[in-house]
């Protein structure tokens, strides 16, 4: 592979292996969150880390992070059109209304991940974005703040807003699977089997 280099404020070389090869896996992260689908989350990945390599030159220095995750994020929604922005993307909160369990409660869970990953399913795609961003891959405000190209405090409502909106729905979804099992016919103890 070609050596790209580009030179940070201060002057110094940077280079694209150590800018955006260690964000990969955030990448693919944030593309699978966004999309649903593991294949087109790994060609986003490919395509993004791509268009970065290519303009790797007009890489200006500061957080290579964010800045790969927002080629990956424009990437997204280029490969799948508005329909990830979304205009009609709107929460309902008598269908997520329901008890408040925190989403550190249900983390501690393995068996609780496709819970988990069903609530989000449920919220709009600006939530589920943020969400990704800041609790799956760590960004800081101020580093969501440059990846999104919004203010820090529309960050900071929005992760309110989405982080609320993440606890009803994880209720909704609970309340649902409950009723769906007490309803269920042929549910039975595990500890009893025929023979």
């Amino acid at each position: 592979m070609e050596k790209v280099h580009t030179s940070n404020a201060n002057g110094g070389p940077l280079n694209f292996e150590d800018v955006v090869l260690p964000h990969l896996n955030a990448a693919y992260r944030l593309a699978r969150s966004l999309t649903e689908t593991d294949d087109d989350a790994e060609d986003i990945v490919q395509e993004a880390a791509l268009r970065a390599f290519r303009y790797f030159r007009t890489f200006s220095g500061g957080n290579g992070r964010a800045w790969f995750l927002r080629i990956v994020r424009h990437m997204c929604y280029d490969w799948h059109g508005d329909s990830l922005k979304g205009a009609g993307d709107t929460f309902d909160e008598e269908k997520h209304a329901g008890s408040q369990i925190t989403p550190e409660m249900l983390l501690l869970h393995e068996d609780n991940v496709s819970l988990i990953e069903d609530a989000m399913s449920d919220l709009p795609e600006r939530f589920r974005e943020l969400l990704a961003l800041r609790e799956l891959e760590g960004l800081s405000y101020r580093e969501l703040a440059d990846a999104l190209r919004i203010p820090i405090g529309s960050v900071m409502s929005g992760l309110s807003r989405a982080r609320r909106a993440f606890r009803r729905a994880l209720a909704a979804e609970l309340h649902r699977r409950q009723r769906t099992a007490s309803t269920s016919p042929f549910t039975c103890d595990p500890r009893f089997s025929v023979t």
